[in-house]
């Protein structure tokens, strides 16, 4: 399917299909489980007495699609749709994974998996993330 002949329904399911995978890709990562209190001056002990607290779904962060250039069929259906925003720095047009809480881990196997699908329709996009 070239991108001249694609629809709106077609961008639809583009986008359904994307997400569908990054859903499946979130859910079965596996967070590496972390630990955190406060630390005993700059070292990997904890002070004494700290409150520990167990994170089962890893280290917390961020994820997104971008998706570049912020043009063309898709990324106008986006628009459209209220999804996404256009990314000042970055560039392109970006979609934020709000899916799987803080977990790093998960929302980084969405977004890789939503743009593999995007690539293989020829919409250029590649995953980004950040740890918060």
């Amino acid at each position: 399917m070239t991108t001249a002949t694609k629809t709106a329904m077609d961008y639809g399911a583009i986008f359904d299909e994307a997400d569908r995978a990054g859903v499946l890709a979130g859910t079965a990562a596996i967070p590496t489980p972390m630990v955190v209190a406060e630390a005993k001056g700059l070292s990997n002990e904890f002070a004494e007495g700290a409150t520990k607290y167990f994170v089962p779904e890893g280290v917390c962060g961020f994820a997104w699609v971008n998706i570049k250039p912020a043009r063309g069929g898709f990324v106008a259906w986006l628009k459209k749709s209220g999804i996404g925003r256009l990314d000042g720095y970055y560039g392109g047009w970006t979609i934020w994974v709000h899916d799987f809480g803080q977990s790093y881990e998960r929302k980084i196997a969405y977004a890789g998996a939503f743009a593999e699908v995007l690539q293989k329709y020829g919409i250029k996009a590649d995953a980004n993330g950040r740890l918060d």
